[in-house]
């Protein structure tokens, strides 16, 4: 075993490292802690790590000093049965005089199919001269478990699927200030292209049909390897059921009992207790996410229906039946998804006379901001009826700025306490910072 470790060591430093659309993530390793990427399958993860190697390699780091396995690598597959010491045994057998003199980098890629895989990285952490990072696909490493798994020697990261910006790169479109006449129809252009992509890296590029058949490979991979298989589901169609009314509701609100209810019309014998855990497992997944009523109480917001949004519009289009589900909804959608990339805190709005506003957000200086998704301001009444529920959560919450998401309406709307500004989507995305 451990003169296979040591061909793989040699194997990946003599190979030139893919490392794709370099990503806006920037982590802040930090000393004796292990760095973990997690997120949605497919979003990148083992990429990522690629360039955070190529970086080290760039600042003079030399590729003897990197240490990389794929654990999903056939010829580690001995491995699960350990012992785990064989991987620093291969690899200080190779370079005995950087023990304990030098700095090592570990890239761990999928090792949590590895059984003891956590006190195996906490003894290296503790005893050796490295700093180590890890991915893990949803599978097995959520995002709930790190802490637990770790002892608190872990500090998470979150990759997401593209951002516009991302998109803009992988596309080699120029984004920056100033924007011409010519750069921005570029953009919007490129905006349109991401309407229809999506974030997730591989579909960028393909045809329609391809990328609906790779969304629905995810979302099936999603439900049955994250979901029924690591759960031991016992009615895996009350959860692939569950999944597809969600899609089919995006950006809508839900309780519990209802969709309790529904798996009941459905003929599936799954309590409510059963259903709020399946919500649970969605979220942990990076697959669909919940946005409660803003309220001071605890209590309150957990009472009141709920919001349910996907990691990526473009995938509900593609998995989605498309009956309840219109473009005003995956605009939303879209809005959500760039909000959580700066923050977790994203509740939805109900003013004193019951008007709804689509986001408050807490961000980390606990500033707050309001945001309301429009499709289209054109309709008077659309627009009177989007301006006032602002105007008034703005009133109440004490804030001199509000903002109205279009497709590809921009108008500033001064109010006696402030200001409203209307701006497409490909401004907003791209006037949001990448993260916080």
């Amino acid at each position: 075993m451990i003169n296979t470790i040591k061909e793989i060591i040699f194997d990946l430093q003599e190979i030139k490292l893919e490392t794709g659309v370099p990503r806006l993530l920037r982590i802040r390793p930090v000393t004796n802690k292990a760095t973990v990427c997690i997120g949605v399958r497919r979003s990148g993860k083992s990429t990522f790590m690629f360039q955070i190697m190529q970086r080290l390699i760039e600042r003079g780091v030399s590729r003897h000093n990197i240490l990389y396995l794929n654990f999903f690598d056939d010829r580690l597959h001995n491995l699960q049965r350990g012992p785990l010491d064989a991987i620093s045994e291969a690899y200080y057998s190779l370079y005995p005089e950087k023990k304990n003199s030098e700095k090592i980098y570990c890239f761990f890629d999928e090792i949590q199919i590895l059984p003891g895989w956590e006190s195996f990285v906490d003894r290296l952490i503790r005893t050796e001269n490295c700093d180590i990072y890890i991915t893990g696909s949803s599978a097995q490493m959520l995002s709930k478990e790190i802490a637990t798994q770790m002892r608190g020697r872990a500090l998470s990261w979150e990759l997401f699927p593209f951002s516009f910006r991302e998109f803009l790169n992988a596309k080699n479109v120029d984004h920056t200030l100033p924007f011409s006449s010519k750069k921005r129809l570029l953009i919007q252009k490129t905006f349109e292209e991401y309407w229809q992509t999506g974030g997730f890296p591989e579909v960028i590029g393909l045809d329609r049909f391809l990328r609906i058949k790779i969304h629905q490979e995810y979302f099936s991979t999603l439900l049955f390897r994250d979901l029924i298989e690591r759960h031991d589901v016992s009615h895996p169609k009350a959860v692939t059921d569950l999944a597809h009314r969600l899609i089919d509701n995006i950006a809508s609100l839900y309780s519990v009992n209802k969709l309790t209810g529904y798996l009941k019309s459905l003929g599936h014998k799954a309590p409510k207790s059963a259903v709020s855990e399946y919500l649970e497992w969605f979220e942990d997944a990076y697959f669909l996410f919940t946005v409660r009523i803003f309220d001071a109480s605890l209590a309150k917001a957990n009472v009141n229906p709920k919001k349910i949004y996907c990691i990526d519009h473009a995938m509900v289009t593609s998995t989605g039946s498309g009956i309840l589900v219109n473009s005003g909804h995956l605009l939303e959608n879209l809005v959500f998804v760039a909000l959580r990339r700066i923050s977790r805190n994203i509740f939805y709005y109900k003013t004193n006379s019951g008007r709804e506003v689509d986001f408050i957000v807490q961000q980390q200086d606990n500033s707050r901001m309001l945001i309301q998704v429009c499709e289209s301001m054109s309709n008077p009444k659309t627009y009177k009826r989007e301006v006032k529920a602002l105007k008034e959560a703005m009133y109440e919450q004490n804030l001199t700025t509000g903002t109205i998401v279009t497709f590809d309406q921009e108008e500033q709307i001064v109010i006696h306490s402030g200001k409203i500004e209307v701006m497409p989507a490909w401004r907003f995305l791209l006037n949001l910072p990448e993260t916080m």
